[in-house]
């Protein structure tokens, strides 16, 4: 069941005068790093259960602020990541979760009470337990015009911004099943789509025969791209050929980056057990192996990366916290049962 938009309850009524910011003096029940859908549906979970809780980000939104249009959220409508992230703000705004922004999360340790984290105001936050939701950041070419182009035809997530670009010319960067998993998406509504590899594919061959076979896809290898170019939006590319030693300019109307991510692990690395991909391993509870820390969202070992999917994994994190602070549990009940 979707808990989004709030019917409160009397005790919950009184209007908050703007945004509350997290006291230092108390100690928390759970202290949420990242504000994105994670950690903000998981404040709200937690809050609706009777919980003190309170959220740290560095921005409110996490990654939907990079995603200009979002049409896969059911119940929204269409909304840009921008609006969405208000709307999830103003949700957990009205319910007075008290919220950090603007700093981060620099390092943390034990306490009496739980946990303490410091972040790079300098001040120490105290609570009973901890959910890591800081999201995952999509790895950059750091090549020119591709910052200066972001949201302007310059994207990181084909399922969200595919549609904007329906009968376009399109280049996918990228080799991996998850490019050309990508690439398939897009091909079935763009006009040209072309996907641009420094190396040989490393994607499935089922998956590059599906690709092959589209007749409006033209496969690059040993190429590399150079350049984004155009004036207010993405007009075209320079590429390199390594085959060829020669550079040549492709025009196009949108560039889909799809080369990876990398979890925000953050203060918590080396602490927290990780997959091969950098995510933290959870338990069915999303517990790490450190008792009283959770993790949920795109850090976590989540299958699929999507907003809905995030914030429900925010959801479950939250539920399973409150069964535990119930349970008298998360500091030391469960250790044995971890990893």
């Amino acid at each position: 069941m979707l808990e989004l938009h709030l019917n409160l309850t009397p005790e919950n009524e009184t209007e908050i005068q703007g945004p509350v910011t997290p006291d230092p003096r108390r100690t928390y029940d759970t202290l949420i790093v990242g504000a994105g859908p994670a950690g903000l549906n998981a404040a709200l979970y937690l809050k609706r259960k009777g919980r003190d809780v309170a959220v740290f980000g560095d921005k409110v939104g996490g990654q939907m602020l990079n995603t200009s249009s979002v049409e896969n959220y059911i119940g929204t409508g269409q909304n840009s990541g921008y609006d969405l992230s208000q709307q999830f703000s103003r949700d957990v705004e009205r319910m007075g979760i008290p919220v950090l922004s603007g700093y981060r999360i620099e390092s943390w340790r034990m306490s009496d009470d739980g946990f303490a984290l410091t972040a790079d105001n300098k001040t120490v936050y105290k609570g009973r337990t901890v959910l890591i939701a800081t999201g995952s950041n999509p790895r950059h070419l750091n090549i020119p015009g591709e910052s200066a182009f972001a949201d302007k035809g310059v994207s990181y997530c084909a399922i969200c911004d595919g549609p904007l670009f329906g009968n376009k010319r399109i280049a996918v960067a990228g080799g991996g099943n998850a490019a050309v998993e990508a690439a398939l998406d897009l091909a079935r509504i763009a006009k040209e789509l072309t996907v641009v590899q420094r190396s040989q594919f490393r994607a499935d061959e089922v998956l590059l025969n599906e690709l092959r076979a589209m007749d409006n896809v033209t496969l690059l290898t040993e190429t590399r791209m150079e350049a984004i170019e155009g004036d207010e939006h993405v007009e075209g590319i320079r590429v390199f050929s390594k085959q060829d030693n020669e550079m040549r300019y492709l025009p196009l109307d949108a560039v889909f980056i799809e080369i990876g991510h990398d979890p925000n692990v953050g203060p918590f690395a080396g602490d927290v057990l990780t997959n091969d991909r950098g995510e933290i391993i959870i338990d069915e509870h999303n517990r790490t192996n450190i008792p009283g820390m959770y993790a949920a969202g795109d850090v976590a070992e989540t299958m699929y990366k999507q907003i809905v999917i995030a914030a429900a994994d925010g959801a479950k994190a939250a539920l399973s916290i409150n069964n535990d602070l119930t349970a008298g549990k998360p500091l030391a009940a469960y250790q044995n049962e971890r990893i």
